[in-house]
């Protein structure tokens, strides 16, 4: 599809790197609404009073026409189906090859065998709950196999499925268990002590 993706925040240049090379880089450009501090935003209208910005996404058409918004809470995750759905309808050629690559990865990520560990941990480099794990895990010498699914498309169509629609992390698979985002329930599962 011929769609730009662009970040944007009210937070400084300097920080907008520091945070996207603490996430080991970002695919797309960040935009720092610094200065005028939040000028953009509050044109969008979701700056807060205290400064702040909304987590939104705007689908925006070639003309400049908004076609899509949505504000939500910085702890959800919105439906990229719906905004898949949106960019098909500006955009249908390249809505069907994105679909037929997409069905491509589904077949894919259940041919795939699983991985032999009894752990795999499905993560991404910007989860804190990841972090935790993985320094729970190591600490107590627990082996596990990680899967970065920012990297790993087929591995997050596993893990959208298991989900119900959405790109959890972190989501186990123990043995054949899968567990999402509970740290205590995989404690359990594996007999550890908490």
């Amino acid at each position: 599809m011929k769609a730009q993706v662009l970040g944007l925040s009210v937070d400084s240049s300097d920080c907008l790197r520091a945070w996207a090379d603490s996430l080991g880089g970002i695919k797309y450009p960040l935009l720092a609404d610094f200065f005028p501090h939040g000028q953009v935003s509050q044109l969008y209208g979701v700056l807060r009073g205290e400064g702040f910005s909304e987590r939104s996404i705007f689908i925006i058409d070639k003309e400049g026409i908004v076609r899509y918004v949505d504000v939500h809470a910085i702890g959800d995750q919105p439906d990229n189906n719906e905004i898949f759905k949106v960019l098909a309808e500006l955009e249908p050629e390249g809505a069907a090859q994105v679909a037929e690559q997409e069905k491509q990865l589904e077949k894919q990520a259940w041919e795939q065998p699983r991985p032999a560990e009894d752990l795999v941990m499905y993560c991404t480099p910007w989860c804190s709950d990841c972090r935790e794990a993985r320094a729970w895990l190591k600490e107590k010498g627990i082996p596990f196999k990680e899967i970065d699914i920012s990297k790993d498309r087929v591995a997050a169509k596993r893990v959208y499925a298991w989900c119900g629609g959405h790109e959890t992390t972190p989501t186990f698979d123990y043995k054949g268990q899968i567990i999402v985002e509970d740290l205590a329930q995989l404690k359990a599962a594996m007999g550890v002590p908490a």
